[in-house]
């Protein structure tokens, strides 16, 4: 089965991808700069297609299932982005943006079936489509296709590969087994955030600036921003979580919560019930309807008028609080960086990360 043609890109891939609009650059050196990262993509998207192809016709079809249902490409723009630090896209720099959103694909795979996630992007979740096995498999195919890829880049990309790798699948294990009894569960969860998504953005970040030339004491500002910002990130996806906007979102209001896992919102409501009459009753709604192995249509209407409830909750208003938090924090990580367009857009982004959940 030959692979399918790569869809047509927006020209304000930029735009939808960071939050960075045009009035952002307005010089003649930003607005190239801007060029340079949509180029780019137009390499890595085409790329994309190209590595993610098999000739095995079932493979073929579900290792791009999640590819072609959409994403923004967050993280292969950031390893373009931060490569303008050096000396711009090369095919080293274009060949690791694709490895990172391949990885990020197959973990999309192998956390939809953990989760046991019904919706991705809007379209039914690959195991929905195929069983829990061929998800897997799937995934696993595409963490391959992505260590052939940084096979070319040498050793120090290697290494940064399996140190994310590791902690990947590090944050999944403790997000399972959940925290020790010593253990406070916020930071417990926060430490999940940044091993499972901090980890892979910051490694994007990373990589376009090893990869490209840029100066060796930039690497430390990326990696702490993409750390910060990827637990901002998912933050956001926590409130977004509880968003009764199927259409938007890709996913059922409440699908995390559903599938029995402790976001922040939730966390923060579980320690304002030991004090608070109206948390601890609101909580036990919550809790006995997600746990109920046998829930009638009165249930889950039930269960649904609980998300609501938390949706509006102060706790949920307190995690838009950390999200900022996490964000300044983030911008301020840049201090090092040389004013210019590249830092002027990962301010933007992390500003912009925030604003998803309005």
């Amino acid at each position: 089965m030959s692979p399918a043609a790569p869809p047509a890109r927006r020209s304000n891939t930029l735009s939808s991808s960071l939050g960075l609009g045009e009035k952002l650059f307005a010089s003649s050196e930003e607005r190239r700069f801007a060029k340079a990262i949509e180029d780019g993509l137009e390499q890595v998207e085409a790329g994309l297609h190209r590595e993610m192809a098999f000739s095995d016709d079932l493979a073929d079809v579900t290792s791009r299932y999640l590819l072609e249902a959409g994403g923004k490409r967050v993280r292969p723009v950031l390893t373009l982005l931060t490569a303008q630090l050096g000396g711009g896209n090369n095919a080293e720099v274009i060949a690791a943006a694709e490895a990172i959103e391949i990885i990020h694909l197959a973990s999309l795979y192998h956390d939809d079936v953990m989760d046991e996630a019904q919706m991705r992007r809007g379209v039914a979740s690959a195991q929905t489509v195929w069983g829990n096995s061929v998800a897997i498999l799937t995934g696993d195919l595409l963490f391959a296709r992505a260590s052939k890829l940084v096979a070319s880049l040498g050793v120090e990309a290697i290494t940064l590969q399996a140190d994310t790798f590791e902690r990947l699948c590090l944050g999944q294990l403790h997000e399972t087994i959940g925290p020790r009894p010593d253990e406070d569960p916020i930071d417990h969860y926060l430490q999940v955030l940044a091993d499972k998504t901090g980890s892979l953005i910051a490694s994007a970040a990373k990589m376009g600036v090893m990869l490209s030339g840029a100066p060796a004491e930039y690497r430390e500002p990326v990696v702490a921003f993409g750390e910060k910002i990827g637990v901002a990130f998912q933050l956001i996806d926590d409130i977004i979580d509880l968003s009764p906007k199927p259409e938007q979102t890709g996913k059922v209001a409440g699908t995390d919560l559903r599938a029995g896992v402790a976001t922040l919102p939730l966390l923060y409501l579980r320690r304002l019930a030991t004090t608070d009459a109206a948390a601890a009753a609101l909580l036990a709604r919550i809790d006995r309807d997600v746990t109920n192995p046998n829930p009638t249509a009165e249930d889950d209407a039930d269960l649904t008028s609980a998300i609501t409830e938390l949706r509006e909750h102060d706790v949920t208003r307190s995690t838009l609080d950390e999200a900022h938090r996490w964000s300044r924090a983030a911008v301020a990580d840049l201090a090092p960086l040389p004013d210019g367009p590249v830092k002027k857009a990962l301010t933007r982004f992390a500003e912009s990360i925030v604003d998803r959940s309005n």
